[in-house]
């Protein structure tokens, strides 16, 4: 079957061969006409449909347009499928042709990045808003077109703040409270009591004991919060040394209480990391020897902590703030003044004598 198809294929090549010489054609165009043939041939032998390619497409287009008897010479697709082909191509062409023409101008890339910035940073903030910063920047733009960009990026209208900013405004009305052990030399147990402002992450109180009753953590509150300053939240865990007389207390300084998960110490992670850093930077380069000692031991700490020590968290300054010193013209020398009996220190440039 197949070398019968074979025979059948060179015998109307060779005819499609004598029509164009006699036509007076190219023999480019024979050459294409033998290749839709074979093109037969595989279809027809093997059974399988083949990959039409573009070039084939414009091929076929091209043989279409030089010989007017060109259904006759083509069986593996239909006529209507050239002609769809040659509108398609038209469509390229007439695309290809129109590009670059006078028209509304697009907007610069930077000027997109910088409407989304501000859409990003500014919550609420509409296309007038936005439109009229960029005036200020002096950014010539249309506002309708401030007005596009913002709904492709939000699409929700009522935009929503992240949980970063909404932290960030109310980390002045957060503060946490903890207790972590410590043993002295004879291995006698002390409790830590401590309260951190979330907003700077200073340590507002600090004190030590081996009986934590109610009443001795309600002084605790007291001297804290002395002037009606209490913070409007307090996260703290599910320890039961915050009893009744606890509970009491806070309600009566309008301090609402927000308890972590059993076992999950991860939810008050502020709390955790200052016991971390005492034990790194104090606890594990001591010996305490009694209650009064580690008292001593952890005021000086803490005005390190509050005054001298950097905090990542604060953009590497610490809870109270601290001026970057100029350097003096000169001859100059550095000087290191002992924190917490020399185990840190704070530096200071002093010009040399």
């Amino acid at each position: 079957m197949v070398a019968i198809l074979l025979i059948i294929v060179i015998f109307q090549t060779s005819a499609i061969i004598i029509l164009f010489y006699i036509n007076g054609k190219s023999i480019k165009f024979a050459r294409l006409a033998i290749f839709y043939k074979w093109q037969v041939l595989s279809y027809k032998s093997r059974k399988k449909k083949p990959k039409i390619s573009n070039q084939f497409r414009l091929a076929a287009i091209i043989l279409k347009m030089f010989n007017k008897n060109w259904r006759r010479h083509i069986f593996i697709v239909q006529p209507e499928t050239v002609i769809k082909w040659h509108r398609e191509l038209f469509k390229k062409y007439w695309r290809f042709k129109s590009k670059g023409k006078p028209g509304r101008p697009k907007t610069p890339t930077n000027i997109v990045h910088i409407i989304k910035r501000i859409a990003k940073e500014n919550i609420g903030w509409g296309a007038p808003h936005i439109h009229g910063e960029l005036l200020k920047l002096g950014t010539d733009i249309c506002q309708s077109t401030v007005s596009n960009y913002l709904k492709k990026l939000f699409p929700d209208p009522q935009r929503r703040q992240n949980w970063i900013t909404f932290l960030r405004n109310h980390a002045g009305e957060i503060c946490t409270i903890d207790f972590f052990v410590v043993f002295t030399i004879r291995f006698q147990r002390l409790y830590c009591l401590h309260f951190i402002n979330h907003d700077r992450r200073k340590i507002i109180h600090f004190n030590v004991t081996a009986h934590p009753s109610q009443k001795w953590i309600c002084q605790q509150f007291r001297e804290a919060f002395p002037y009606d300053n209490a913070p409007k939240y307090l996260i703290r865990d599910n320890d039961k040394k915050y009893g009744h007389e606890v509970k009491y207390l806070t309600e009566k300084m309008n301090i609402t209480p927000v308890k972590t998960a059993y076992r999950s110490p991860w939810q008050n992670p502020v709390a955790e990391w200052w016991i971390i850093s005492v034990r790194t930077e104090l606890l594990d380069h001591v010996i305490i020897l009694n209650e009064s000692h580690l008292r001593k031991l952890f005021k000086k700490y803490i005005e390190y902590y509050n005054q001298d020590r950097i905090h990542l968290s604060l953009k590497k300054d610490s809870p109270e703030g601290r001026e970057i010193l100029k350097l003096p013209i000169g001859e100059r020398k550095l000087v290191a003044v002992p924190k917490v009996g020399g185990l840190h220190h704070r530096y200071y440039w002093k010009k040399a004598g």
